[in-house]
């Protein structure tokens, strides 16, 4: 399977799951579940500009230009830290404030059903890396990697609490505390990635691709 089928597969993944998980946070009134969807629709677009900048990378490029998949890598890493400073700022406000009632059924049953489907989304990027440059310099696929791994982390996460707000009849705090902590994580993978990205963008050797 080429590097372009495993990115298009991850693509509809996310797609397909972004309808699921913004319904039931809504009704759930679930902030874990709503940044999952709105984490995975970032994702389909970061997705799309790995493809574009597969696409783009085959064309000869000027002495001058940076590779287009470390451009991706770095427009995706940049969305995510977006997205992850919203969630904590959300998260942060519901735990000062007062929690709604999350209903913890559906969030256990949307949220496993993600973690499956991106486990299985990771698994068949994690086949890319035998595709990969022996200097590792194309990035984008790393990024969206990085996106499915903490994807399929946080929904595991997301669905735990909704099966014990579901045991417990309460302990609605639980649902924006993991969403906190989950953002802080996946923030902190971003950086460091970023930093990688932003070094081979300095680099003369990327820069010359």
């Amino acid at each position: 399977m080429s590097r372009t089928q495993r990115l298009v597969i991850v693509f509809m993944l996310n797609l397909g799951l972004v309808a699921a998980l913004v319904t039931v946070g809504i009704t759930a009134h679930s902030l874990a579940v709503l940044a999952e969807g709105s984490d995975y629709l970032l994702d389909a677009a970061g997705v799309g500009v790995a493809l574009l900048a597969i696409r783009l990378s085959a064309r000869p490029a000027g002495r001058a230009r940076p590779a287009a998949t470390d451009v991706a890598a770095l427009v995706n890493c940049g969305w995510l830290l977006v997205l992850e400073v919203l969630v904590v700022g959300a998260a942060a406000w519901r735990l000062i404030t007062r929690t709604p009632q999350v209903h913890g059924l559906p969030v256990l049953i949307v949220s496993g059903v993600a973690a499956l489907t991106m486990t299985a989304g990771a698994l068949v990027l994690r086949a890319d890396a035998g595709d990969a440059d022996a200097d590792g310099r194309d990035l984008s696929v790393a990024a969206v990697l990085l996106d499915t791994i903490a994807d399929a982390i946080a929904a595991a996460g997301v669905a735990a609490t909704g099966g014990i707000i579901l045991a417990t009849g309460g302990w609605y705090w639980l649902d924006p505390a993991v969403a906190l902590i989950i953002a802080v994580v996946i923030a902190y993978h971003a950086l460091a990635l970023l930093r990688k990205v932003l070094g081979r963008l300095r680099s003369p050797i990327a820069r010359d691709g």
